[in-house]
């Protein structure tokens, strides 16, 4: 056993050297379970930490593909296939040049405990490539697409790894993948989830990080005796995630007041309504055009080059990219009078904003409890291809919102003292003993 947090994690930064958002996510969960884990000592004797940071397995591959211009181009694709201790592995896969083994490694890490809050029979993994769709043709997106399927194909599978859509992955992009499985193996099955409804796929997946991570908000105030109907929201990102949490926290009675991408925030103080919601959808999800242009037609405010934590609000949903929250925008946001953060996106807070956050009492919900309704209605989604059926929309609906009361309750029942609900410590050793106990079953492997 380690002497401390700090001893351990300089174990795993010399054994993977240069992967800071892995550090991150590793330091996060293992300092939250440090004291239970003492409590726990049956953990330590099986060595269960050590094994949990280490994905079971890494494919790293080749994508050649051809331009419209007739050029071969070549980027580099990604699995990583984490844990398998309670199901087979689902994660999403990421199309964005930002992407390296670092970075899957995080959020696989992340991904092995936001599925065991889910309750599902999921493991953790995720994967995806340097590509970037943007400012790509359809025949080139296709083109890429096909070439990177043909040499994942061989190692996923309905009982083995289910991929799903992420950052540069949407229905365009898993249609492609998917066509190129089914020509490979000569089979129909569930072997990607985010698929098109006349073709296995899910009512509310599209919708359902957004709206799980606004069900999850509603239970953090709640737990206070509050609600969201009335509060303002600062929402970062524009596109699935924040288009879909704006929606839903308009029919819960909240106002949300920004959005934003890598161009700027636009802030509008009347609020974004479904009418409003409606153009951003066509803009950025048809028209590939940026949130500038809102600010344009509606009269709102460009904060040009800004993110939203400057703007008064009583809620701050971040749902953009990871460390989006420093702990400068913590301290603004604390100033100006948040009640409660969620996180829509995988670690958009930085560990010294977190700190703030709890420090000053703010709910605090981390990516793994408040974003996990996208990878659980995409479990939703595996069992009704396994069942070659499909639920309506207010079925599917009514599960999601349940497993998101579930993950709630399971963050208070490990996250709970005296006067506050840890929901970081809650979520972590919530999700740490679904994994850690069925490692021990399993034996040493």
């Amino acid at each position: 056993m380690y002497n401390s947090v700090e001893e351990f994690m300089g174990h795993v930064e010399a054994k993977n050297q240069g992967e800071k958002e892995f550090h991150q996510a590793v330091h996060e969960v293992v300092d939250s379970l440090w004291d239970f884990l003492k409590d726990h000592p049956d953990y330590i004797h099986a060595k269960v930490l050590e094994r949990i940071i280490e994905p079971e397995r890494v494919v790293m591959f080749r994508v050649p593909w051809r331009n419209d211009r007739g050029e071969v181009e070549v980027n580099r694709g990604f699995r990583v296939e984490f844990n398998s201790a309670i199901g087979p592995y689902k994660g999403g896969l990421r199309f964005h040049p930002s992407v390296n083994l670092g970075i899957l490694k995080f959020l696989g890490f992340e991904q092995v405990f936001k599925n065991s809050l889910t309750t599902l029979p999921m493991g953790g993994g995720k994967g995806g490539s340097d590509f970037d769709p943007k400012g790509k043709t359809d025949n080139e997106v296709m083109s890429f697409c096909q070439s990177f399927m043909t040499e994942l194909s061989r190692h996923i599978g309905p009982d083995t790894d289910v991929p799903a859509g992420d950052i540069g992955v949407g229905g365009r992009e898993i249609g492609y993948l998917f066509g190129q499985y089914k020509r490979i193996m000569n089979e129909f099955s569930g072997i990607l989830t985010g698929k098109g409804l006349n073709w296995g796929g899910s009512l509310i997946r599209p919708e359902a990080t957004g709206y799980g991570c606004v069900y999850f908000t509603e239970e953090m105030l709640k737990a206070k005796g509050d609600s969201i109907s009335g509060k303002t929201v600062a929402i970062s990102g524009s596109g699935n995630v924040a288009q879909f949490a704006t929606e839903k926290v308009n029919d819960l009675g909240g106002k949300v007041i920004t959005l934003s991408d890598s161009g700027g925030t636009i802030h509008d103080p009347e609020g974004i309504d479904s009418d409003k919601l409606e153009y951003v959808m066509d803009l950025k999800n048809v028209k590939r055009g940026r949130i500038s242009e809102y600010a344009e037609k509606y009269g709102a405010t460009f904060l040009e080059g800004k993110r939203p934590w400057d703007v008064a609000c009583d809620v701050g949903l971040p749902c953009a990219t990871q460390n989006e929250i420093n702990e400068a925008d913590a301290k603004t946001l604390v100033k100006n009078g948040c009640k409660a953060v969620a996180e829509g996106a995988n670690m958009p807070s930085e560990p010294s904003a977190v700190e703030v956050f709890l420090g000053n009492n703010i709910l605090f919900g981390p990516g793994k409890a408040a974003n996990a309704g996208g990878v659980a209605v995409s479990g939703l989604e595996m069992s009704q291809n396994s069942m070659r059926l499909s639920w309506s929309r207010e079925e599917v609906d009514q599960k999601l919102q349940g497993i998101m009361q579930s993950i709630h309750q399971a963050c208070v029942d490990h996250g709970s003292n005296d006067k506050t609900i840890d929901y970081v410590k809650g979520a972590n050793i919530a999700g740490f003993i679904k994994v850690a106990d069925a490692m021990i079953d399993q034996g040493a492997v």
